[in-house]
């Protein structure tokens, strides 16, 4: 989905919060890792896409939110806090 001119690959809410996700997968163990592929810039544009989303969602305000990096390897998915 995109918010603010920002791509949101996942949205995901459980009970009071909400985590926007940046989900990211290469080819195989030959092309690298995932999250080589997210670095500060891409962090803040899903920062910027978050709000954005926010905005739109009026009943979600007071919610906790977090960021997350998930990045699928060897077909396991594994989880990255990411700071606000």
């Amino acid at each position: 989905m995109w918010a603010g001119g920002y791509e949101i690959d996942l949205v995901v809410r459980r009970g009071r919060r909400v985590v926007f996700c940046e989900v990211k997968s290469k080819g195989g163990s030959g092309h690298g890792d995932p999250l080589e592929m997210v670095g500060d810039e891409k962090l803040r544009r899903l920062e910027r896409a978050a709000t954005s989303w926010l905005a739109s969602q009026p009943a979600l305000v007071g919610l906790d939110v977090a960021l997350e990096v998930i990045a699928v390897r060897a077909g396991r998915l594994e989880r990255i806090d990411v700071a606000l």
